[in-house]
């Protein structure tokens, strides 16, 4: 199915030796090493300085073994060692941000997924041309201030948490904004936003199928942000800008959210477009992805981005989620992940799943 194949000097010792679980110590990594020990995996986690103390408090999802390094950034330094340890690196948003998406699709060691994948998460213009060639719908996207014509928001390229998004009522709202780094300016779509937990399996040939293989909803979020979720108890935005109050959308947290079943086939609709497109652009995606959109009262999804790794708002389902628990019993994207890699591994098939 073109999925990006991993060399076969990187895959081939583990085919003879199990696979070590890998991941940076932050976001979802609770859910990852938890996921893997129930499925009989070792553990790594890689951390800068001394191993996270919270660890002690969680003994089901505390990894195995830490790489303790000075700082994520010399992790390439230390690849020799990983693959010694015949280690699987799982993604996720801090694990990408922090080493930064170059540095971690160069890395010579066995990524889950189509590490490819993370050029087109990372810039938010091949993101677009990814998301409409798919045929979505889509917020409109504003070349300059002066094309504004309603509520606006612009975004910072890369995953950061929310940080550093500007929300406008109009254009005049953004006079004398100064940018600090590449970024889009999006037209505001007024509903509900969902954040929806997919898994690609590109092994399976049963359930919902999408190319030659199957695509699984395993859950849904909301997200907690600071400020935006509290700005409104404190006045207009006229008044907030006045006293040099911002609205600001750093995630603090994730809420789980169960969509109204009539809108699946809408759901499921667009997340079969989007592997699909991904299969023709760049090989195609593995695993875990979410799509995130804004459903409208007219009941339209409009995607304004997606996440092609795992996402925080899995860990509010550690063991299962109200979609998941009809897929298989205590299915966490964390396990999920293990058990697409112990099938392949057993089935001749890890070049399939790895890159």
């Amino acid at each position: 199915m073109g999925v990006a194949l991993a060399s076969a000097a990187r895959v081939a010792p583990l085919v003879r030796h199990a696979p070590t679980i890998a991941t940076y110590c932050s976001h979802s990594s609770l859910q990852i090493f938890h996921g893997a020990k129930q499925e009989g995996f070792r553990t790594l986690g890689i951390c800068g300085g001394r191993p996270p103390r919270y660890y002690e408090a969680f003994p089901l999802a505390r990894p195995d073994a830490f790489l303790a390094i000075p700082r994520l950034a010399l992790l390439p330094r230390y690849a020799a060692r990983l693959n010694r340890e015949h280690a699987v690196l799982v993604p996720h948003g801090s694990f990408v941000e922090y080493l930064g998406p170059e540095k971690f699709a160069a890395l010579p060691v066995p990524v889950f997924g189509n590490r490819k994948v993370l050029a087109w998460e990372s810039d938010r213009e091949k993101e677009r041309e990814w998301l409409e060639s798919a045929g979505v719908r889509m917020p409109k996207r504003y070349e300059s201030i002066d094309d504004i014509d309603g509520p606006a928001i612009v975004k910072y390229y890369g995953a950061k948490g929310g940080k550093g998004f500007i929300l406008a009522k109009d254009r005049r709202t953004l006079e004398g904004f100064r940018p600090t780094g590449p970024y889009v300016i999006q037209q505001y779509v007024l509903g509900t936003r969902y954040y929806i937990h997919f898994f690609y399996s590109p092994l399976s040939r049963d359930g919902y199928r999408v190319g030659n293989g199957s695509l699984e909803l395993l859950g849904m979020d909301r997200r907690d942000e600071a400020n935006i979720d509290e700005l409104y108890k404190l006045g207009s935005q006229e008044e907030l800008l006045a006293a040099g109050i911002r609205p600001t959308f750093v995630v603090t947290g994730n809420v789980p959210v169960v969509l109204r079943e009539s809108l699946l086939p809408q759901v499921f609709d667009i997340g079969a477009r989007i592997v699909e497109r991904s299969i023709e652009l760049f090989g195609g995606m593995v695993g875990p992805f979410c799509v995130e959109g804004i459903v409208t009262e007219e009941l339209k999804f409009y995607v304004f981005e997606i996440s092609t790794r795992i996402v925080a708002g899995t860990n509010v389902f550690p063991s299962g989620s109200s979609y998941a628990d009809l897929v298989a019993p205590h299915l966490s994207m964390g396990r999920r992940m293990a058990l697409e890699i112990a099938r392949a591994r057993h089935e001749g098939r890890l070049r399939e799943v790895l890159s």
